[in-house]
């Protein structure tokens, strides 16, 4: 069965090229997408998009921010979130 929600939930990665946990935290986050449709998911290089990182206060790779619509974070995780913190993260962001 896939829930649906509207676009308005966001969700950013934040990962580095070397970072094996980030390879994982990605097919947690892929997981998560086929079941939940319309969550908006960006991904982030650390080194690319330094700036965005500091203003987030990213500390360690991988680490995940889900918003609300109103751009409110409801759930940040550093280091690989289980597939389930994600979904309950999505539910709380609707």
């Amino acid at each position: 069965m896939t829930s649906r929600v509207a676009a308005i939930v966001k969700v950013d990665f934040f990962s580095s090229s070397f970072c094996e946990p980030c390879m994982l935290t990605r097919a947690v986050l892929g997981q998560a997408s086929t079941l939940v449709t319309g969550m908006n998911l960006v991904e982030h290089d650390v080194v690319a998009d330094e700036r965005e990182a500091e203003r987030l206060g990213i500390r360690s790779t991988p680490t995940v921010i889900v918003s609300n619509a109103a751009g409110s974070e409801v759930f940040r995780a550093e280091g690989v979130p289980s597939l389930n913190q994600v979904l309950v993260a999505l539910a709380k962001a609707v």
